[in-house]
């Protein structure tokens, strides 16, 4: 889906992420802009060390939509990426290859991708795929043949003001739930989306759908939806510095463990379906308690 920027203030960015065990790799390309002002920005993180590097808007290509786009010398696609980056403190190069992407039944915000106006618009373009890499990090060889995959996205104005955010893989399939404070005019909600997606079926929780959010509190969320019920605790952070977007441009600081212990639970009509303790789920909560 293809985003239209709002007025003077917009971004449009990227998640990819795979993982290999306990080795972890995100990758987020993105595009900023607030008045006469654009750049574009690219970061990465692992499990360890995230980096956020800045190019110059002409080195910014998109060439469909939403995809292929290329910062630099750095291509993004549905089928994979080639990364060539060599800077003070990161030199990362290679390839990574795509299977086929698992795209959600229909858009992740439901009837909200329709609503104008919206302060940030959610997509997810791959609940789950495989990835076969060849990449080196700083001299390091990174072995991801064989790695999970996961791709979203986010375009507006700004993430939102509070918010919590969960990626995880297991065998068979991956969850993603996001419970964030929406501004909507003049009246602000709390708005729910997520997905658990496992042995080829989708689980869809959103606040269209009747989802709420029942609790939030020290790292916890839980979210209820008729006879459903989605549980995420953080138990250990692993905390790293990402920019993110605010006015269009990268002036917030926000933290993500990228691979980090949490626990989740999740009830389909009164049925554990899943109970999961991870220690490579990818967190960020920035809810004020």
């Amino acid at each position: 889906m293809k985003t239209k920027p709002i007025g003077n203030e917009y971004f449009d960015g990227w998640y990819f992420k795979c993982q290999k065990g306990q080795k972890t790799l995100a990758v987020i390309p993105a595009i900023h802009r607030r008045g006469r002002e654009t750049v574009a920005t690219l970061q990465v993180i692992t499990e360890t060390a995230a980096w956020s590097l800045t190019f110059p808007a002409d080195a910014y290509r998109s060439y469909g939509a939403p995809f292929p786009l290329r910062i630099g010398e750095n291509i993004f696609s549905e089928r994979g990426m080639r990364l060539k980056i060599h800077r003070p403190g990161l030199s990362l190069a290679g390839r990574l290859t795509f299977g086929a992407l698992c795209p959600p039944r229909y858009d992740i915000m439901g009837p909200f991708a329709l609503v104008p106006g919206m302060e940030c618009r959610h997509r997810v373009a791959s609940m789950y795929h495989t990835v076969d890499v060849c990449l080196w990090l700083n001299g390091q060889k990174l072995d991801f043949n064989g790695a999970q995959g996961y791709l979203e996205g986010d375009a507006g104005r700004s993430f939102p003001e509070e918010y919590a955010w969960t990626h995880c893989f297991f065998p068979g399939g991956s969850l993603m739930l996001s419970a964030a404070s929406i501004p909507l005019g003049k009246l602000r909600f709390s708005g729910v989306i997520g997905f658990v997606f496992m042995n080829g079926r989708e689980y869809r929780l959103g606040t269209y759908l009747g989802a709420r959010l029942l609790m939030k509190n020290q790292g916890t969320v839980v979210i209820g939806q008729g006879r459903d019920l989605f549980l995420a605790r953080l138990l250990k952070k692993r905390a790293l510095a990402l920019q993110a977007p605010q006015g269009g441009l990268m002036a917030r600081t926000i933290r993500e463990s990228a691979a980090c212990r949490t626990f989740y639970r999740f009830y389909h009509d009164g049925q554990c379906l899943l109970s999961l303790d991870s220690h490579r789920a990818s967190f960020e909560y920035e809810f004020s308690e």
